[in-house]
């Protein structure tokens, strides 16, 4: 079930109404109807996956306690490793299997040998990396003491399985999710309200901005050759803001819906495209698996303490994983590689926690200087996006030789049909930038827009964004992190 669906509009009201009734009565009919919905929500994709679902759960809940009644640390980093070792098994079967095969199979064919390698047609479970790291979590905070495991196997499975994070984040944390899982919750207006709004924005973000770049986006990168460099320059804007509006705007439809039945997500994006640097830019992109590799993996490996190349190390470490973690392809190892060197200087220099604030907090426009830094910042992103939406490195490679060719400087040639319409597109992106800087102090850009203004601007610019919502609604397409 896609958050941008007619079932989706029909299942989020039943369960609000359902769940706010049980709520009356008792908390563990509450949270055992929400698990019902969570688990029906992640049928609909594939029954079959729920047992995949149910035994990663299991696995975390049982190896959980164990590590927590070890006697020794011995026994709590057996039974760590069985989970981690099990938990990662399914992940990279699933997800890297035929990656793994293929790339070892070319690397013999290199050598003039011929093997027999069997592919599997194997289908990647939806949301497999962002359930299987929520109770990796839950499983290392146990071990580091940070918390003790639950005994409520109805709480902590609808910890791992709450349907508006299961197939694509925000990656929660035991510590921030499942004490909002046990105490009681009570129906509040305000927050009901706050969350139909960021819902709505979400759906704006994914519908009318995201979708509208895909269309264009994906003619051009599939038909590359055939443009001219400035317009390769176009697609690769465009899919910059078909990834951001699309996965912000999931995080943003799951974080409202959350607020709807009660619940506070952790904050998954924070306006990335006003960063000045690199090291802001990850800061505010995917917030929730940046700070996952932080606490679970940099700083394991000795995070910023020692020398600069322990530093450089770790660092490339962590962007060669998160780059590894998206797919199973080179382009995506490429992509965090090329961040990687992208940060480089801010860690050798220590500036990497330079810009900590909100890009010109109080002022309308940013100073000359903040505006050379966010163009610059964008640009290096962009161009590193061009590996993360390449169908392989060949393909990257060619589309970046494309653009410096001749006609870079040229106006972007759409022989298209279909990209002639690309110009309103443009607009539509303008349109969402003015909106994102002036709420960029907000959670989510529309929190408090138009508070203060008369009831009828503000209903104006919701049924706006409403008919637009309903005017793009063809175009739809699948969330790009559902993949992951």
């Amino acid at each position: 079930m896609f958050f941008n669906s007619i079932e989706f509009a029909i299942f989020l009201p039943i369960v609000f109404f359902l769940y706010w009734s049980a709520g009356k009565k008792s908390l563990k009919l509450q949270n055992i109807l929400l698990l019902t919905a969570s688990y029906f929500f992640y049928s609909f994709w594939d029954w079959r996956f729920l047992f995949l679902l149910a035994f990663s759960t299991f696995l975390d809940y049982f190896t959980g306690l164990k590590i927590f009644n070890a006697t020794s640390r011995n026994k709590e980093k057996i039974w760590l490793f069985i989970s981690v070792f099990i938990n990662l098994g399914f992940l990279g079967f699933f997800k890297y299997y035929n990656f793994f095969i293929e790339s070892f199979a070319e690397l013999l064919q290199s050598f003039g040998l011929k093997p027999h390698f069997s592919s599997l047609n194997v289908i990647l479970p939806v949301g497999i990396s962002f359930y299987t790291f929520h109770g990796l979590s839950y499983v290392f905070d146990i071990y580091n003491k940070k918390i003790k495991p639950t005994t409520n196997w109805v709480n902590y499975t609808l910890f791992v399985s709450f349907f508006p994070l299961l197939v694509a984040g925000p990656i929660e944390r035991a510590t921030h999710l499942l004490p909002q899982v046990e105490k009681p919750r009570k129906f509040d207006y305000t927050k009901a309200v706050d969350g139909l709004k960021q819902i709505l924005w979400g759906l704006f973000k994914k519908i009318v901005i995201a979708d509208s770049c895909a269309e264009y986006a994906n003619i051009i990168f599939n038909n590359s050759d055939s443009y001219s460099g400035s317009t390769l320059i176009l697609g690769a804007l465009l899919f910059a803001f078909q990834i951001y509006g699309d996965f912000s705007g999931y995080s943003d439809i799951a974080l409202g819906s959350a607020r709807l039945l009660g619940f506070e997500l952790l904050k998954n994006f924070s306006f990335p495209y006003f960063s000045r640097d690199i090291a802001e830019f990850w800061r505010r992109w995917h917030i929730s698996l940046s700070s996952w590799f932080r606490d679970y993996l940099y700083i394991p490996l000795g995070g910023s303490h020692g020398g600069i190349y322990m530093k450089m190390r770790n660092t490339l470490i962590i962007f060669l994983v998160s780059g590894f973690w998206h797919g199973a392809n080179w382009t995506f190892l490429v992509w965090g590689l090329l961040n990687a060197v992208y940060i480089m200087p801010s860690i050798i220099f220590k500036t990497n926690r330079t810009h900590l604030d909100i890009v010109a907090q109080g002022k309308l426009f940013p100073s000359v200087k903040e505006a050379i830094q966010i163009f610059i910042t964008f640009s290096l992103t962009t161009f590193a996006w061009i590996f993360f939406r390449a169908n392989d490195l060949h393909h990257a490679f060619s589309y970046i030789s494309g653009i410096f060719s001749k006609n870079l400087l040229s106006v972007p040639f759409l022989t298209h049909p279909e990209l002639k319409k690309s110009v309103i597109c443009i607009f539509l992106i303008i349109f969402f930038l003015m909106i994102e800087w002036t709420g960029r102090s907000n959670k989510y850009a529309i929190e408090r827009m138009w508070l203060t203004s008369h009831k009828l601007i503000r209903w104006a610019f919701y049924y706006a964004i409403i008919i637009s919502i309903l005017l793009s609604y063809g175009k739809k397409h699948e969330f790009i992190y559902f993949q992951f």
